[in-house]
């Protein structure tokens, strides 16, 4: 978690001294206009992706499906629109790698595998992936009994004292 936050500060940082080379390189108004032209073709290519995977859920839903991957896509579109409207050229990137079919992919396939299946396994106790123990004991039964020592006295099931 702690690198995930230094990423997500460290992404401004890299925006900041990216935006001050390239005002240097083509100037301050040329950059402004760079970064106000990625952000509205990134989120036009966003709102087209958009619909395609909007479709795409429906698509699955009518086939009685569950829209696993559709739905993660959803996600990440979400994701890089917000990427998109944050100025920077460094932000416009990274939504453009989660904007685009191809590179969404392996995002996805990672997200599964790495975050989303394991955060639903541990909190269904292994339903997701099928570690979920349908018969026994976990441990392979060796469960541990605890005996009381009742003395001399004999007891019945009930624990009521029997009567020699």
């Amino acid at each position: 978690m702690k690198r995930i936050i230094a990423l997500l500060l460290l992404i401004p940082l890299a925006d900041i001294v990216l935006l001050v080379g390239v005002a240097e390189l083509i100037g301050p108004v040329a950059t402004v206009l760079l970064v106000v032209l990625t952000a509205l073709i990134g989120m036009l290519l966003v709102r087209a992706e958009g619909r395609h995977t909007v479709r795409r859920i429906n698509r699955k839903l009518t086939q009685g499906e569950t829209p696993e991957n559709e739905l993660i896509d959803g996600a990440l579109l979400i994701a890089a629109g917000a990427f998109f409207l944050t100025p920077g050229l460094v932000t416009d990137l990274t939504g453009l790698v989660l904007v685009l079919g191809p590179t969404r992919y392996p995002i996805r396939l990672l997200l599964k595998k790495y975050v989303i299946t394991p955060y639903l396994d541990d909190r269904s106790d292994g339903f997701v992936t099928g570690t979920v123990y349908t018969g026994g004991f976990p441990d392979g039964g060796d469960q541990k009994t605890t005996t009381y020592d009742l003395g001399e006295d004999e007891y019945t099931i009930d624990g009521e004292r029997s009567e020699d």
